[in-house]
């Protein structure tokens, strides 16, 4: 696996990067800036430290699926770490097998470093050599939603 790395400053809170991110009080929000990856994006689950998490969306066959995942570390408005722990195929958790092992164990973070009213996100993904290309063009996209979302709220 690779590790590729995001940067983006966001003229907010820390705390309020944070909730829209995550879709703390509104999942609307998290699913607006996931659109980038899928158009169906959404979660099932909680962000709670140790709780399993199941990142869904539709392909263009009308199938749901996704990731099966666990929060390995939740420090609101500070740090978010995601382990990847298997895929969701047809409703059914996948956690194991040669899908699965090309994933198993990769990290998604999070960190959130709020400096004078600005938020500093950076975020860390691993990921296959076949989604190198992909996440490059795709995170850049989605953050950019992040940020003119929440900038426009205040």
């Amino acid at each position: 696996m690779q590790k590729l790395q995001f940067k983006i400053e966001i003229n907010t809170s820390a705390n309020k990067v944070y909730n829209f991110m995550l879709g703390i009080n509104n999942i609307e929000t998290y699913k607006k800036w996931t659109a980038a990856f899928n158009p169906t994006s959404t979660y099932f689950g909680t962000w709670e430290k140790g709780s399993k998490i199941h990142f869904l969306g539709t392909d263009s066959e009308g199938n749901t699926g996704g990731m099966v995942s666990e929060i390995a570390e939740n420090i609101p408005n500070s740090f978010v770490s995601i382990k990847h722990i298997g895929l969701l195929k047809d409703g059914i958790e996948v956690l194991e097998g040669p899908d699965v092992e090309k994933w198993a164990g990769g990290l998604e973070n999070y960190s959130f470093n709020e400096v004078d009213g600005i938020t500093h996100l950076t975020i860390e993904v691993d990921t296959t050599d076949e989604y190198v290309n992909y996440f490059n063009e795709t995170w850049v996209t989605a953050l950019q939603i992040l940020k003119e979302m929440v900038e426009a709220i205040d």
